[in-house]
C-alpha cells in the first residue's frame, strides 16, 4: 500500500512586477475578467496582463482546453497536464493539476502513486492517459501509434486524444512560460 500524499498549494513569485489593478489601463483591466477565477486576480494574471492581447489569446484557448464541457473527462485532461507539468519541471502547475485531478476523482490515489514515482499502480485507463502525456512532453515526435492505441484499448475516441493532445500540449507551453517568467516555492 502506497501512502497517501497531501500537496499543500505552492507561491508563485513573478521575476517582473506585475501590473497592479489600481493602475492597469482599460484594455489590461478587461483582459484580466477572462480569468476563469472569481477570488482574486492572481500575480501570474497579473504579469500576463502586461500585454493583454496575448492574455486573452492565451486564457481563451487554455479556458477552451481544460474547462470545456464535453468530450475528455475532465480529470483526465488533469491528468494529462500533470504528466507534462512533471516532465517539464514545473512544480507550480504539478501541484495545481494534482490537486485538481484528486479533487476532480474524489481520491488522490493516482497522485500518490505519480508522487511516490509507482506508475505501475495506476489502472490501465489512468496509465495509458499519464505514459501519453509523458511521452508526448518528453520528445512529441517520439509519440507513436502505439501510444494512441493503447488510448483506445482503455477505451478513448478520437476526439478524447484530440483533447488529452491539447491538455498535454499546452502545458508544454504553459510550463515554459512559468518559468520564464517567475519561480514557485512553498513560502509566502
Amino acid at each position: 500500500m502506497i501512502p497517501s500524499v497531501t500537496l499543500k498549494p505552492l507561491t508563485w513569485h513573478p521575476y517582473l512586477a506585475p501590473v497592479e489593478v489600481a493602475d492597469a489601463t482599460p484594455e489590461q483591466l478587461e483582459a484580466m475578467k477572462v480569468t476563469p477565477s472569481n477570488k482574486k486576480i492572481s500575480e501570474y494574471v497579473r504579469t500576463l496582463a502586461h500585454d493583454p492581447e496575448s492574455y486573452v489569446a492565451r486564457t481563451v484557448l487554455f479556458n477552451a482546453i481544460m474547462y470545456v464541457e464535453g468530450g475528455l473527462a475532465h480529470a483526465d485532461r488533469e491528468l494529462g497536464a500533470l504528466g507534462a507539468s512533471i516532465v517539464n519541471g514545473c512544480k507550480f502547475c504539478a501541484v495545481v493539476h494534482a490537486r485538481r485531478h484528486a479533487n476532480l476523482t474524489k481520491s488522490n490515489d493516482v497522485v500518490s502513486a505519480l508522487y511516490f514515482e509507482q506508475p505501475e499502480l495506476l489502472g490501465p485507463r489512468n496509465a495509458a492517459v499519464y505514459r501519453f502525456a509523458r511521452r508526448l512532453s518528453a520528445v512529441p515526435s517520439q509519440a507513436t501509434v502505439e501510444d494512441t492505441a493503447a488510448l483506445r484499448a482503455v477505451g478513448l475516441n478520437d476526439a478524447e486524444i484530440i483533447d488529452l493532445i491539447h491538455a498535454v500540449s499546452i502545458f508544454g507551453w504553459a510550463n515554459r512560460l512559468m518559468h520564464v517568467l517567475g519561480h514557485a516555492d512553498s513560502g509566502k
